[in-house]
């Protein structure tokens, strides 16, 4: 059956649950455990699978750790409960088995099995449907009349009609909606009609009708237009003479009248309001940093590990990126850490209390607050000095 799990302030839909083994040479306790989850995945794959960034948005539940230790040894059991999709579930499973250590004793990690909560749940409604659907069969039977006025319903489809002076083509509710889909001709009319849209109205042909303009004054209007150079210039057109909110198209070499449902759908839910097509682009900044750290960059790149330099900046250590935040806990003297990894507000808020001043990486994760005393740098903003 599927689970709800409710804490303090979110409230967690699991969908699946991770169950991996542990085998560990030596003893260790449940905190040590928890410390090597979190510290050995961190920045693996970006904010969106970090564990404390899932764990604050209610993505995945309380991590639950089973162990006992016999003969210097400890094995057990780590238990994920997610929220998250399979691709992802999958990511951050095979992300625990890639934990090697935990504290100071070697361990590894086997995945057992990923459980899908909702199956069973599945298979309950799918039983039950079958029971409905029988006694629904059996009680409303209709008679030949019935089934004979049905299917004349189902085959009235709505018609296209002719709108406004110039009698373009359009459907039947582009009056009463509060908004509309202006598109280029009468086939994409067809085609939206179809699909169960009638708040849709062509512009048949390059200049811009005057009842479009009208319409576009009176109602919310989204410009559903060819993704070819014919819908390019169309759109430069309704910019200049309407005030038309938002723009969709369809996928670049594609029209609108020959996309299916799904397609004319997924379009429309991503149309863009006009003034975000004119936002300028923001410059990307550039940063002057030594050599010695510009080499370094380009030798970590696509390695996932990191260096750690004192002041003279000189390297100390190098090591994996999953046991960053551990050793930066632990080593004092670093002046600069250099990394092929993602920036987490963790990483950011142990080089403040270390006096750590540099810190150069891949990415920046977009949930980092800017820090005061640490300067913050990606790899594509480096410029030598």
């Amino acid at each position: 059956m599927e689970v709800t799990l409710t804490g303090s302030s979110q409230t967690l839909t699991v969908k699946y649950v991770i169950r991996a083994k542990f085998e560990i040479e030596g003893v260790v306790e449940k905190p040590d455990v928890i410390g090597a989850v979190f510290g050995q995945t961190e920045g693996l794959f970006g904010p969106e699978l970090d564990l404390r960034e899932l764990q604050k948005s209610g993505r995945i539940g309380r991590i639950e750790i089973e162990l006992h230790s016999k003969n210097d040894r400890t094995t057990g059991t780590i238990t994920i409960p997610t929220s998250l999709d399979r691709v992802s579930t999958a990511l951050l499973a095979a992300s625990i088995e890639s934990i090697n250590r935990v504290g100071p004793c070697a361990a590894k990690v086997t995945l057992e099995k990923i459980e899908d909560v909702r199956e069973a749940r599945r298979k309950a409604i799918i039983d039950r449907a079958k029971e409905i659907l029988h006694q629904w069969t059996v009680e409303t039977m209709p008679s030949v009349d019935e089934v004979f006025r049905e299917v004349a319903e189902t085959l009235k489809v709505a018609k296209v009609e002719k709108y406004g002076p110039e009698e373009l083509s359009a459907g039947p509710e582009v009056e009463s909606a509060k908004e509309i889909v202006i598109v280029e001709g009468r086939a994409d009319v067809i085609n939206l009609m179809r699909c169960g849209i009638h708040n849709v109205i062509a512009l048949e042909g390059a200049k811009v009708p005057e009842t479009i303009k009208k319409l576009c004054r009176e109602k919310e209007a989204t410009a559903f237009l060819d993704g070819d150079r014919g819908g390019d210039l169309i759109l430069k057109e309704l910019l200049q003479v309407t005030n038309v909110k938002y723009v969709a198209r369809a996928p670049r070499g594609k029209e609108v009248e020959e996309l299916n449902c799904k397609e004319i759908f997924e379009a429309l839910a991503s149309k863009v309001p006009i003034e975000e097509l004119f936002k300028p682009k923001k410059e990307k900044r550039k940063v002057e940093l030594p050599k010695e750290i510009v080499q370094i960059a380009k030798e970590l790149e696509g390695t996932l590990e990191a260096v750690l330099l004192n002041e003279k900046l000189e390297p100390v250590e190098r090591l994996p990126v999953s046991q960053l935040a551990e050793k930066l806990q632990q080593i004092s003297g670093v002046d600069t850490v250099v990394f092929d990894g993602i920036i987490t507000q963790r990483i950011v808020d142990i080089a403040s209390e270390k006096n750590i001043k540099n810190i150069i990486a891949s990415r920046i994760s977009e949930a980092v607050k800017p820090p005061l005393n640490v300067q913050l740098t990606t790899f594509s903003e480096i410029i030598e000095g």
